[in-house]
């Protein structure tokens, strides 16, 4: 993989969000030629505690907006913040639709990391297919994990089962593979009626946020609209396989776990496992939030991320954390935010 000043990928006019705030640009290629677009938003120490934020099917790195502007105001260059765009997402290229996996995601994210040069210590945050992405990397084997995350944040996700509970029970239906195979051999054009009908659910629910008339939401908004049909339909598949329920009690990272009681994609049963799955997890509920976490709970998110990074009010470095003597499921913290 190589990373390059982000010129190929973004026009002339393009700014990151929160621009002018010591990120940068970069266009980092993946071990098997794809370009993502990346947004570094670096610290003025080569040891700085980092975070990479992983968003959504559907959306892009600039949904991560609220917490880039909380972390950055909290604690300016003092940490270093990393987003980027999926393959097929936002400002990434596309890719062979056998290649829109959550493994593949996971490869990604490791490619990031080396090309980056990561050297402080690593918190992960993923939201919805960003969150499995994350854990699709904990499962990898070590050999392919060129840094050990110590912290990790799961917002609105599931770690299997998404065929089981909530809209994901579309994914249970014979739709999934036949759409698959349809928008793989068939004319865009032909396959858009099709792909349109099957993934409106998805839309509907991503979306639902779009109208309060905040930047954010229209970023957000904009991003589920013009996602290729092939990106959406391209996943469908690899979420139906999706389970990794199998890694999570090897998990050593400082984990918290946020759910949305309006949550229809992801419903909070699958943060309950998680957290309970995960030793000395942390479940923050939100009991009105919806699957928009980001935005419907921006600062508890910003506010686990800072925790997962061991950063604390008043303090220049990241506290260590001390590890729990209990380490079974029973360490977890279920916390109901109002």
């Amino acid at each position: 993989m190589s990373v390059a000043p982000d010129t190929a990928l973004a026009p002339a006019a393009f700014r990151p969000a929160s621009a002018g705030d010591g990120c940068v640009g970069r266009t980092v290629t993946t071990s098997d030629g794809v370009r993502l677009a990346v947004t570094d938003y670096g610290s003025d120490r080569a040891d700085a505690p980092t975070v990479v934020l992983l968003h959504g099917l559907l959306l892009s790195q600039e949904s991560w907006e609220p917490q880039v502007r909380q972390l950055r105001r909290q604690w300016g260059n003092r940490v270093r913040i990393i987003t980027y765009d999926h393959r097929g997402h936002g400002r990434s290229a596309g890719a062979p639709m056998p290649t829109y996996q959550i493994d593949r995601l996971a490869a990604d994210l490791a490619d990031v990391l080396a090309a980056l040069r990561i050297t402080g210590p690593l918190t992960l945050a993923g939201h919805s297919m960003g969150g499995m992405t994350a854990l699709a990397y904990f499962g990898r084997p070590a050999s392919k994990r060129p840094v050990e995350p110590r912290g990790l944040v799961l917002v609105g996700t599931a770690a299997g089962s998404l065929a089981a509970r909530g809209i994901g029970r579309l994914l249970a239906t014979p739709a999934t593979g036949a759409l698959f195979g349809l928008v793989h051999r068939m004319p865009q054009r032909a396959t858009d009626k099709a792909v349109k009908a099957f993934i409106r659910p998805l839309g509907d629910a991503l979306s639902k946020f779009a109208g309060d008339g905040t930047a954010v939401a229209a970023v957000a908004a904009t991003a589920i609209r013009t996602t290729s049909l092939t990106t959406a339909a391209g996943f469908l598949p690899s979420l139906k396989r999706y389970e990794v329920y199998r890694d999570l009690e090897s998990i050593t990272a400082k984990t918290f776990v946020v759910s949305g009681g309006t949550d229809m994609l992801t419903p909070a049963s699958h943060s309950r496992d998680m957290a309970a799955a995960i030793p000395g997890a942390i479940h923050l509920h939100h009991p009105t939030a919806g699957h928009m976490l980001l935005q419907d709970a921006a600062e508890s998110v910003s506010n686990a991320i800072a925790r997962a990074m061991g950063m604390r009010r008043g303090s220049a470095r990241p506290v260590t954390p001390r590890k729990s003597r209990n380490r079974s499921s029973a360490a977890q913290l279920a916390v109901v935010v109002s």
